[in-house]
């Protein structure tokens, strides 16, 4: 561990953040690479929209839906392991259960009428279909804390709030932030079908390519999107690994 802290050149969530900004930044000086990949495009690069521009809004979709998920997924996880929430345990796990098995898709039409088109029906879509892992592994985590511990926490006097705070949330921390992680991801890529309600993401080259018939545009779209997903599942395997450690402390 000291090792990687003295070489941070070795660690590969810089490298692969360094990978994804050079790609974003210096994408326009691929074309010649793509025309050559694909010489019977006319087009061979996107360049409707700034891929920084694409790559910020993807990026700020993801984080504000991701964000809402964790926030309501742990809240409701929460209540329904308390005594006072335990009757409607199985109500939240199916409605978040429908809310992962309605398509997307489905959720931008409905909503896109009501709400009109751009960011907003994307963020309610994103929003609802990442609340299934967190939900999940929120129960999960409160579910496998050793009641002998919570029993000894009552033992030495603890409230329920001190328990909660101090034994439940550091032990279930690993599980809970994993749903997260597992939330985030999926929304990742689920966000690129945002541009087909007006959203300006990553997606756009991907669904213009594909209305085209233009492979590099998709092309140019996926390595992004992979790419974030990438750098996004390392940042999060560190977050798991200090989540460890505070269940250790």
């Amino acid at each position: 561990m000291s090792a990687k802290r003295n070489m941070p050149w070795r660690d590969p969530l810089l490298w692969t953040t360094l990978g994804f900004v050079a790609l974003v930044l210096l994408m326009p000086l691929l074309k010649p690479v793509f025309a050559a990949l694909f010489p019977r495009l006319e087009r061979p690069l996107y360049e409707q929209d700034s891929f920084v521009d694409l790559a910020a809004w993807h990026i700020a979709l993801v984080g504000i839906s991701s964000v809402a998920s964790a926030a309501i997924g742990v809240a409701a996880g929460i209540f329904v392991t308390r005594p006072a929430g335990a009757e409607f345990r199985g109500m939240v796990e199916t409605v978040t259960a429908a809310g992962q098995a309605f398509p997307p898709v489905a959720v931008l039409a409905i909503a896109v009428p009501v709400i009109g088109f751009g960011a907003e029906p994307a963020l309610i879509a994103l929003t609802l279909y990442g609340l299934l892992p967190v939900v999940a592994n929120t129960i999960a985590g409160f579910g496998a804390v050793p009641p002998a511990v919570r029993e000894a926490a009552r033992g030495i006097g603890m409230s329920e709030r001190h328990i909660l705070r101090h034994v439940d949330l550091p032990l279930a921390a690993p599980v809970i932030i994993a749903g997260i992680r597992t939330s985030t991801i999926i929304n990742v890529g689920t966000a690129a079908i945002a541009s087909t309600v007006g959203a300006r993401t990553l997606g756009s080259p991907i669904i213009i390519g594909l209305d085209a018939a233009n492979i590099a545009y998709v092309l140019q779209g996926a390595i992004l999107v992979g790419s974030l997903a990438i750098v996004l599942d390392l940042g999060f395997d560190r977050l798991v690994r200090a989540a460890q450690r505070w269940r250790r402390a």
